[in-house]
């Protein structure tokens, strides 16, 4: 048996970014929600909300992003690694309530519209758009690498478009005096917010439950293996994310001839890590099936 490990540092250090976005997100959290407050202004009120459960979103995230730097244990032989995975998942839990909420308070206020002051909605929202899409800015290199990072990532780009949305309904509030366009414009974003938040939660809850990861064709994995040097049959095979940003592999491959293991299984994790972006791999070699009695080669096993 043998397996071969690539370790690859993160090519940014999100610490401070995280650390960035709770504090600016929190400072605004409470300059908008004093001001929708005075105002009566919903879409002011619900982004606020919003950006208190972004809050906690980006905590929650760091707080996986940390763990998951914690070196591995007896008791835990990965570490820490899983907890982005758990991070992802609340973070798109987390994001499909606050969608719930807005677009609950919306249908309430579309009965019994509020007059506000225009051109107060206005000026606070554009210091959320600005904070917002800074904050989103900082995450966007990582959101195709990490899913984790993509969660934060959303959090940041949905308070920006919330934001932004709050804006032109103000405007549009200040020229037309329609007061409906205040709870309209935030069930519009909602549902593209829902659009958004509903692909984060998917992957995630498909990685925390073990299956191959979003980007691997099993059997392309299966067939790239059988063409290694000698090899007969492939069964027993596993592909799943030890966290959001490494995937692992155990394998069973039968190849008869004695010689060469080492070079064979150096081509084998190279051409893993390079085709398929497989981090962690541990492969297990028989000389043939009835000589193991290997249980995993059954009929109707992988």
């Amino acid at each position: 048996m043998h397996q071969c490990t690539h370790n690859h540092s993160s090519d940014q250090s999100y610490g401070w970014v995280f650390a960035t976005g709770v504090t600016l997100n929190l400072a605004f959290v409470v300059v908008e929600g004093s001001f929708g407050w005075y105002s009566g202004s919903l879409a002011l009120l619900a982004d606020a909300g919003h950006n208190l459960s972004d809050v906690l979103g980006l905590l929650v995230a760091w707080g996986g992003y940390a763990l998951a730097k914690l070196p591995p244990s007896p008791q835990r032989t990965y570490g820490w690694r899983s907890s982005t995975i758990l991070g992802a998942v609340f973070n798109g839990l987390l994001l499909l309530v606050a969608v719930g909420g807005i677009a609950w308070e919306a249908v309430g206020r579309l009965s019994t519209p509020t007059e506000v002051p225009a051109g107060i909605v206005i000026s606070v929202a554009m210091v959320g758009v600005v904070i917002n899409t800074g904050t989103a800015l900082l995450f966007v290199r990582g959101r195709h690498s990490d899913l984790n990072i993509r969660g934060a990532y959303l959090h940041m780009a949905a308070d920006a478009l919330l934001s932004l949305g709050v804006v032109v309904a103000g405007f549009v509030i200040m020229w037309t005096h329609w007061l409906w366009v205040d709870p309209v414009s935030s069930l519009v974003i909602a549902v593209v917010i829902f659009i958004g938040t509903w692909g984060l939660l998917k992957d995630s809850v498909h990685l925390a439950l073990q299956a191959v990861p979003p980007g691997i064709e099993f059997d392309e994995v299966q067939v790239a293996l059988l063409e290694l040097p000698n090899v007969t049959e492939v069964h027993d095979l596993h592909v799943w994310a030890i966290s959001t940003t490494e995937i692992a592999l155990t394998v069973h491959i039968v190849r008869p001839d004695l010689e060469n293991d080492d070079a064979m299984l150096r081509e084998a994790c190279e051409m893993l890590h390079a085709r398929f972006d497989i981090n962690h791999t541990t492969i297990q070699i028989e000389r043939s099936i009835s000589a193991t009695d290997c249980g995993q080669a059954e009929d109707g096993s992988l």
